[in-house]
């Protein structure tokens, strides 16, 4: 009984590492007797059992959180960044060969871009230059990746936790811009009503008839109204009359 046992998982083993099956997206990076001989794959790949050996990689588009990082801006702010990094295997070969870890490593190396770019940024650019500074960390974190055997698709930045002071100091400074837009549409107002009533009287004084026939019609307005006041219109030109004595 104990030798069929035995037989039967020695076979196990020997159709196990004879016979290997890898999925669409994985490649077999293969070694024969600890010296690199091909990548193979996908589907079935023969290997020699005991001799060869196989190594996984995949191919897929892998998902990576960048922990969170605190970083003082160029400004010296101190904020916490965190960010997630989108990349994929496309050397299987070097993505074994090359590096111990690839995630380990990728993941190392993101974080270390993510403070040194920062770093080198105003706050304000953190804030408002988002997607340039995740180019500027996606082309750093490439420059190393590529060596792995690893492409770096995007990288993307999620939060940027601000202190409570610095956050109310933003603040401030947001609420006293919204004044000074205000002021400045209000004063464009008076000045854009001002040439208007300007070239208004320009035109009024070059024609007294106009100018008349504008008195009475405010004189309508205030008649329309409910009130108890009485207007007694002048001639124009007794008005001038009046005026010459």
């Amino acid at each position: 009984m104990w030798q069929w046992l035995l037989t039967a998982a020695g076979l196990a083993a020997l159709l196990y590492n004879t016979f290997r099956v890898f999925q669409e997206y994985e490649r077999a990076v293969i070694f024969r007797l600890g010296k690199f001989v091909k990548v193979k794959g996908p589907g079935l790949v023969l290997l020699i059992p005991f001799i060869d050996r196989a190594v996984k990689a995949d191919l897929r588009i892998q998902t990576e959180d960048i922990p969170p990082q605190d970083v003082i801006t160029r400004d010296s702010v101190s904020i916490t960044v965190n960010a997630v990094l989108y990349r994929r295997v496309i050397d299987p070969e070097l993505s074994v060969l090359a590096v111990e870890d690839a995630p380990f490593a990728t993941s190392q190396a993101s974080q270390t871009a993510l403070r040194s770019a920062l770093g080198a940024a105003d706050l304000d650019a953190v804030l408002t230059e988002q997607e340039r500074l995740a180019d500027d960390i996606q082309a750093i974190i490439s420059e190393q990746a590529s060596g792995w055997g690893i492409q770096i698709l995007s990288v993307e930045m999620k939060d940027v936790i601000l202190p409570e002071d610095m956050k109310r100091v933003l603040a401030r400074r947001a609420e006293a811009e919204r004044e000074r837009r205000a002021k400045v549409i209000h004063a464009e107002g008076e000045l854009s009503a001002a040439e208007r009533l300007s070239q208004s009287a320009q035109i009024l004084s070059q024609e007294p008839f106009a100018l008349h026939l504008r008195f009475l019609q405010s004189l309508s307005e205030v008649a329309s109204e409910n009130n108890e006041t009485t207007v007694v219109p002048l001639p124009t030109e007794l008005a001038r009359l009046l005026m010459k004595r």
